[in-house]
C-alpha cells in the first residue's frame, strides 16, 4: 500500500485529490496538511512513500518545505502540485529535488500514474507541464541549456547515454532493463554512475539534461 501525505491550503481541493487517490486499490491517504509547516512535521513523524505537496501554500510554501524535507528527511519521496503560471517555481522545485511535478488539473489517472511512479522510485514529469516549461524558455537561454547539458553529458560513455536517454524518456528501471536486455540491477547501477557523473540529486533532473540535450534513445 502506498501512503500518502496531501499538503494544499484549500480543504476542497484536498478532499477532491483524497478522492481520486483512494479510489486505487494501492493507495491510501493516511495525513493531510494545510501548509508547508506541518507537511514537514507531518513527514518526520508519520510513515509516508509519498508527500504531494502545493508549490503556493502559507506559514511554508511547498518549495521551502521540500528544501526542507531533503535536509532533515532525505528519503522523502515529493510530487509537486503547480499551476501553469509557475514555471520558474516548477524549475526551482527540481532543482531542489523534487521526484517531480504534475499540474492541479491534470486527468485523475494521471495524479495516480505520478503517484504510483514516485512511490516506486521513479521520476514523473507531467507531459503537459513540460511542454508548457519547454515553450516557455526563450531561445537565447534553450541555446544555453542545451550547450551546457551536451558539454556534462560529454562525461558519459556510450551505454550511459543510451540509459539516460531512456530514462529521459520516463522509463523505469525494469522497463529500460527490458529496452537494453540488461537486468534492472545493472540499471540501477548505471543510473547510479550517471547521476554521480553528473552531479545530479535524482532521476528527474538527469531527466531534463537529457531532454535539454536533446538526448534520444538510438538503437535501444
Amino acid at each position: 500500500m502506498i501512503r500518502v501525505l496531501i499538503a494544499d491550503d484549500e480543504p476542497l481541493i484536498r478532499a477532491g485529490i483524497r478522492a481520486i487517490l483512494t479510489s486505487a486499490a494501492d493507495i491510501d491517504v493516511v495525513a493531510e496538511a494545510a501548509d508547508g509547516r506541518e507537511a514537514v512535521r507531518t513527514v518526520r513523524e508519520t510513515a509516508v512513500d509519498v508527500a504531494l505537496l502545493d508549490i503556493q501554500m502559507p506559514v511554508m510554501d511547498g518549495l521551502t518545505a521540500l528544501a526542507e524535507l531533503r535536509r532533515s528527511v532525505p528519503g522523502a519521496r515529493v510530487l509537486m502540485l503547480t499551476t501553469f503560471g509557475e514555471r520558474d517555481n516548477v524549475l526551482r522545485a527540481l532543482g531542489h529535488g523534487s521526484a517531480g511535478f504534475l499540474l492541479k488539473d491534470s486527468a485523475p489517472g494521471e495524479l495516480i500514474q505520478a503517484v504510483r511512479a514516485v512511490a516506486g522510485g521513479n521520476a514523473y514529469l507531467s507531459p503537459t507541464a513540460t511542454r508548457h516549461v519547454v515553450d516557455t524558455i526563450s531561445a537565447p537561454e534553450a541555446t544555453a541549456r542545451a550547450e551546457e547539458a551536451r558539454r556534462r553529458l560529454e562525461k558519459l560513455t556510450a551505454r550511459e547515454r543510451d540509459v539516460l536517454a531512456l530514462l529521459g524518456e520516463g522509463l523505469s528501471n525494469a522497463d529500460t532493463g527490458r529496452r537494453l536486455h540488461a537486468s534492472e540491477a545493472t540499471v540501477k547501477t548505471y543510473v547510479s554512475r550517471i547521476l554521480a557523473k553528473l552531479g545530479c540529486d535524482n532521476r528527474v533532473q538527469a531527466a531534463l539534461l537529457a531532454r535539454d540535450a536533446g538526448l534520444r534513445p538510438g538503437g535501444v
